[in-house]
């Protein structure tokens, strides 16, 4: 079973957000697309500045099985991106709800709102 912190909230797309205070907004993929993907050897992330769209194509993650599109779960514009992830994509498998966190972006809080809690997602996680 993955890993699903209380404390965040989850798109079905299963990317997580977490409320940094003063509509700023941190955000990454889920223990469970990490494991999904399978070792990952590849990120492209938002530029800061871009404005990203709930339900968009803001990136692309590859890893050794497969590519896969980055989906942004809330409209906002990127205010940080973990440049880290560059050279150390294996951070979104090692630890996905840390050093693997792929931007910030500022967003209204009604749209963190309307994101799935740790109950629902886990819910969907599986389906």
């Amino acid at each position: 079973m993955s890993k699903i912190p209380e404390s965040l909230r989850y798109s079905d797309t299963h990317e997580w957000v977490e409320d940094l205070g003063g509509g700023r907004y941190r955000m990454g993929i889920t223990d469970h697309a990490q494991e999904l993907l399978g070792d990952l050897v590849y990120a492209e992330v938002p530029e800061i500045g871009k404005t990203v769209k709930a339900g968009t194509v803001c990136g692309v993650l590859e890893s050794v099985k497969a590519a896969a599109d980055l989906y942004s779960p809330i409209d906002g514009k990127v205010l940080e991106r973990n440049e880290g992830l560059s050279d150390n994509p294996q951070w979104l498998n090692e630890d996905p709800y840390g050093q693997g966190w792929i931007m910030v972006v500022s967003a209204d809080a009604a749209a963190f709102d309307k994101l799935l809690d740790a109950a629902a997602y886990s819910a969907i996680e599986g389906a």
